[in-house]
């Protein structure tokens, strides 16, 4: 059976299996009818061009995983950023597991996506908040058709959260391949402040295809600041949909780091409906083998004297292939708007590829708006330079190529999560170098 076959007989199981209001039974009857429309994305579309998901849509997977697989905290221990202190939602194989998280009510809501849409109390901000701002596309729908479980994080006016949230899904290889679909709900109120760090790990040899669902609401003058980490294994495919609306003099900052899986999309949306807005998006990629990273942003400017920055870096190595898709709109009404956009990639070796279209659609007049791209490769002159005065060609190729991410990395405010980032970095260059951090 294909796996649309096999997704479309399970939704009537998993409806009634599931506890929900009306209105949520509604919203997800009409996102599996427009999957049901759609089907899967194929490369016939203009915005999946260079990302085929024939192969990983090939494996058996199962749609709920039933099997219980417990973990322990010293078998995982390592995917945390676990030197500093921090709520933590943690689901294994889809489903919440207690021993791994610390929760809270305290002020601010961090917990369960499934307990929102399910009880009493979370009935006004779901009704506000829930696929408000998320496409009508395939695999947007495909999750809004089976949401039910992740991180629902609520920070009301004037708090600011003084730890940052983990978000760690974790999957254990329980089943011979496994689907997951995590849906998150981020509201942060007026003069509110959060940080949070979201990664997605693979325990498991077995396929792994997770297809998540992100929404971020940042109301007046509120600060969020969103991490994601990706390094997961060759048998993991992720496509992360990710959609930000913004109020007046509000910060979004999302940095994304892709350091491995086997195919990887990222589909980062923003909104600015507010004056004073400033929306940052920066990422590094460094992959290699046959790994696939897709990075699509839109920045969506309505209104005026709103800024935007945009910095992604990509180190591209044997076969591996890039895309970035980078388009910002700016409406008639968007004046004084300052948008930036450059991407920039080095292909270590001949064989890699690196698919590259940023866009610009500007319906202002006075504006300030630039984009670039760049693909090259390193700099021979630089690393002779460095030969020359004692380092070897194997770290001077690294301390190169660490200084050309290291523009997105000195805008990292959680000094754990760059400490974390460079081991990372360091670790996929194949050298052991003592970073200034």
């Amino acid at each position: 059976m294909e796996l649309k076959d096999k997704i479309l007989s399970s939704y009537v199981a998993f409806e009634n299996r599931v506890d929900t209001n009306s209105d949520v039974h509604e919203i997800r009857s009409e996102a599996f009818q427009n999957f049901e429309d759609l089907g899967f994305p194929t490369k016939k579309l203009e915005a999946w061009k260079y990302t085929s998901l024939n192969t990983v849509l090939k494996p058996d997977y199962s749609i709920f995983p039933n099997k219980e697989n417990d973990i322990e905290l010293s078998d995982v221990k390592k995917y945390f950023i676990h030197d500093i202190d921090a709520y933590k939602l943690v689901f294994v194989d889809g489903k919440y597991n207690s021993f791994l998280s610390e929760t809270t009510h305290d002020n601010f809501d961090v917990c369960l996506m499934s307990a929102a849409l399910s009880k009493q109390k979370y009935k006004v901000v779901i009704e506000n908040y829930f696929n408000k701002i998320a496409k009508q596309d395939n695999l947007t729908s495909l999750n809004t058709a089976f949401a039910n479980e992740g991180a629902y994080i609520y920070i009301p006016k004037n708090v600011e959260v003084k730890k940052p949230i983990q978000i760690i899904n974790f999957t254990t290889g329980s089943e011979s391949a496994t689907m997951l679909q995590p849906r998150n709900l981020i509201v942060v109120e007026e003069n509110a402040h959060v940080q949070i760090i979201e990664r997605h790990q693979s325990l498991t040899t077995n396929p792994v295809l997770t297809n998540a669902v992100t929404e971020i609401f940042a109301d007046k003058r509120a600060f969020v600041d969103y991490y994601k980490i990706q390094n997961d294994k060759t048998n993991a495919s992720l496509v992360d949909n990710t959609y930000i609306e913004q109020q007046s003099n509000s910060v979004v900052a999302v940095h994304t780091f892709s350091f491995g899986g086997n195919i990887t999309r990222n589909n980062l949306n923003f909104y600015q409906k507010g004056q004073h807005i400033d929306s940052i998006l920066k990422g590094i990629t460094i992959i290699e083998g046959k790994q696939h990273v897709d990075h699509h942003t839109l920045v969506h400017h309505i209104e005026p004297n709103c800024e935007s920055h945009q910095d992604y870096k990509g180190i591209y190595d044997d076969r591996s292939t890039g895309v970035f898709n980078g388009k910002v709109v700016v409406e008639k009404e968007a004046q004084k708007t300052n948008a930036y956009q450059q991407n920039n990639n080095v292909l270590v070796n001949d064989k890699a590829t690196i698919n590259a279209k940023p866009q610009l659609e500007i319906f202002a007049d006075d504006v300030k708006c630039s984009h670039g791209c760049t693909i090259g490769q390193l700099d021979d002159e630089a690393l002779f330079y460095m030969q020359q005065r004692g380092i070897p060609k194997k770290e001077g190729k690294a301390l190169l190529m660490y200084a050309f991410a290291n523009t997105v990395l000195e805008s990292v405010k959680i000094p754990e999560v760059k400490q974390r980032i460079t081991e990372l970095i360091a670790k996929k260059l194949g050298v052991n170098i003592g970073f200034d951090l």
